[in-house]
């Protein structure tokens, strides 16, 4: 009906507009194009529509909108405009139906704020023109709650619950994997953590000797009075280099076996010992002896020579066995 008046009422205008064209120029001319237009916007207006199957709805329910376009090729359905408060929203965006020489886009929408929201005509573009659909307006409403029939409570209090055994479950299996965790953490960490012993095996012996008899010094167990614990280590070290350098079981053995084993494996070997060297390691093994055994107590000037014959004696044994070995690897 709204079309049809706007056609009446232009050609009302368009018989006019010859009547009094001479008289008044072209604005009567500019006034029918004007409505032309309006018309032609008008027809065009009616390709599009919107329609909801219900206006008034209670709080959480939900509505169905749909926008009907008169066309089934090259149409833009663009993104859905909702209303300005932004209190109405989306539940569900349905497929683009095509019914005859129509589509339908079909929206489920819903609202959980009371009141009269509008949702504004959305835009929908046919071969690139642009068409608006009319605004819709939704009544939301809330739900009423009879408070004769139906009392208000006071809200309770948190009911705590009893412990099952299934909770302390849960801690005790918690516990057993912080252990496993810490135990693995132990295990990598320390596995290949070598000991003194072992570093000092894998230094050669004469380093090792040189090593130990610096830190001996350090230890300054002299000026402690510690005499007794200076020759037992004194006497380790210089049996452990023997015993490391020239393969004799220097550890195991008494000052006797050593100094007849030594003796012998000089004779055997060829090592060339001099003389005065094996004398030195006799008279500082049974020094040692008479610290350790007979609480014999060395004057500081004695001590000062059993540390340097100890020195002494690896400085001229670990020569003796490299020469040796290059001996044999000649004469091989």
């Amino acid at each position: 009906m709204k079309k049809m008046r706007y056609l009446f009422y232009l050609l009302y205008n368009i018989k006019n507009a010859k009547k009094t064209s001479l008289g008044h120029g072209t604005n009567s001319f500019r006034r029918v194009f004007t409505l032309l237009f309006l018309f032609i916007g008008i027809v065009g207006y009616g390709q599009v529509s919107s329609k909801i199957d219900t206006t008034s709805i209670r709080i959480g329910e939900q509505f169905n909108y749909e926008i009907i376009v008169d066309q089934t090729s090259d149409v833009r359905f663009p993104k859905l405009e909702l209303d300005s408060l932004n209190r109405i929203g989306v539940v569900t965006s349905h497929e683009i139906d095509s019914l005859k020489n129509q589509l339908i886009k079909k929206y489920t929408l819903t609202s959980f704020d009371s009141g009269r929201y509008v949702l504004p005509g959305q835009e929908i573009f046919i071969k690139d023109k642009r068409f608006l659909t009319e605004d819709v307006i939704i009544d939301v409403a809330t739900v009423p709650v009879d408070t004769i029939k139906q009392p208000m409570y006071h809200i309770k209090d948190i009911e705590n619950e009893p412990y099952l055994f299934s909770d302390y479950l849960n801690y005790f299996w918690g516990l057993i994997a912080l252990l496993i965790i810490i135990g693995l953490i132990l295990y990598f960490v320390l596995r290949d953590k070598p000991t003194e012993e072992e570093i000092l095996l894998r230094i050669p012996p004469f380093d090792a000797a040189k090593k130990r008899l610096k830190e001996l010094d350090g230890k300054e167990l002299i000026s402690q009075n510690k005499i007794k614990l200076y020759y037992v280590e004194l006497t380790d070290i210089v049996r452990t280099f023997i015993e490391r350098e020239l393969n004799i079981p220097a550890l195991e053995s008494t000052t006797d076996e050593l100094l007849e084993t030594i003796t012998d494996f000089n004779s055997s070997s060829k090592l060339n010992i001099p003389k005065d060297t094996l004398v030195k390691l006799q008279k500082l093994l049974q020094e040692a002896d008479l610290v350790k055994f007979a609480k014999s107590k060395p004057l500081q000037n004695e001590i000062s020579l059993h540390r340097m014959d100890a020195e002494g004696i690896i400085d001229t044994l670990h020569p003796i066995q490299l020469e040796t070995k290059e001996e044999e690897d000649d004469r091989e």
